[in-house]
């Protein structure tokens, strides 16, 4: 039986919020921030004022395809995108912006930031695996 030793608290959420919050106000960039857990439920969420609002929803298949691969969004093969796509009905993607959230080698979830470009929304996510000690 797999038993999952750690996990990802609301605290280390709100923490990644304010800090990728924070990390979209230094770059001019208002962004929608998506926390997933490792069960793919939402543990924290942000639409920033001057985001744009169709934003959240790729914000949302980012995290959610970062936490189940494991990996980047970005990694699925772009040769399967559109048909991993649509079979999920748009909860995989991708896009760039997604990042698992990596702690100690275990995936406890995953954020996925989207309203920017590519670049900005991995450098805003990347900020807030930063803030709590993890990686992507």
């Amino acid at each position: 039986m797999f038993t999952q030793t750690k996990v990802l608290t609301h605290q280390g959420a709100l923490k990644m919020l304010g800090a990728a919050a924070k990390r979209a106000e230094a770059i001019g960039q208002p962004q929608c921030i998506v926390i997933v857990d490792a069960r793919g439920q939402v543990a924290a969420e942000l639409v920033m004022t001057g985001a744009k609002f169709l934003s959240r929803k790729s914000a949302l298949a980012k995290a959610l395809t970062a936490s189940s691969i494991g990996a980047r969004s970005d990694t699925i093969p772009e040769a399967v995108r559109p048909a991993i796509g649509a079979a999920a009905k748009g909860d995989v993607t991708g896009l760039p912006g997604g990042l698992p959230i990596i702690v100690d080698g275990v995936v406890l979830g995953g954020i996925g930031v989207g309203s920017g470009s590519g670049e900005q929304d991995v450098e805003v996510a990347e900020a807030a695996l930063a803030s709590i000690g993890a990686i992507g």
